[in-house]
């Protein structure tokens, strides 16, 4: 019994590391007459084909109906969870979104620059510089806060912002975060909408979701300038 338990669930972790490394390698898209390629950030896996209404519930919900979802990915350990049955921590995530009505239109760079004043124009002032951005986050009471520009050229439009979240119900205490980047990329006349998200818990997540952010979005343009 011992050694048929052992080996089920080493056909199980197989299956697991198969549709995880399938997930994980970079795919392209039709948008109009022109195909973008894209690939999730390291540690990620897109999880669309699973099929799983919550899981594309919960991308559905951090966008707008009027773009259409390319991209939903969770961290390769909770894409591991996922397929065994356990419920995913859901700490991190991203979304790569298109504006629908863009879909089969080329954008100019003036064009898409204008959607991104249209698209930031009351994100705010930044965070004053520190490790901490907390007490910014805090100020906001709740509201979601610019933090820092990560990148900007004629391109790319980055940022990043936070916010804390509703207080916590009875019985659990300490109060929570959530950072979220947002990279408006310019690949091939097509507009895309970049999104990660994690938990803000210690200055150490700041700095994975600048560093992540950035080597993305490096990434898409390499992929799409071959």
């Amino acid at each position: 019994m011992g050694l048929e338990c052992r080996r089920v669930r080493s056909l199980v972790f197989l299956a697991v590391f198969l549709v995880q490394s399938a997930l994980a390698a970079p795919f392209a898209v039709q948008l109009g007459d022109t195909r973008v390629a894209l690939d999730t950030p390291a540690g990620f896996s897109d999880v669309q084909a699973t099929g799983s209404p919550r899981l594309l519930e919960l991308a559905e919900a951090l966008t707008s109906a009027s773009n259409r979802i390319l991209l939903f990915a969770l961290e390769d350990l909770d894409v591991r969870r996922f397929t065994v049955g356990d419920t995913p921590d859901l700490r991190r995530y991203c979304l790569v979104v298109t504006p629908k009505p863009f879909e089969g239109a080329r954008v100019t760079q003036v064009a898409f620059r204008q959607l991104v004043a249209d698209a930031l124009r009351d994100v705010g002032a930044p965070a004053p510089t520190g490790a901490d951005a907390r007490p910014h986050l805090d100020s906001a009471k709740g509201r979601p806060a610019l933090i820092a520009e990560l990148r900007r050229d004629q391109e790319v439009e980055s940022i990043l912002q936070g916010a804390r979240l509703p207080d916590q119900p009875r019985g659990q205490t300490g109060t929570k975060y959530l950072l979220s980047s947002t990279t408006l990329l310019l690949v091939r006349g097509r507009v895309l909408n970049l999104s990660l998200y994690s938990a803000y818990d210690t200055p150490a997540d700041l700095d994975w979701i600048r560093a992540t952010t950035l080597r993305w979005v490096e990434d898409v343009q390499r992929l799409n300038n071959r």
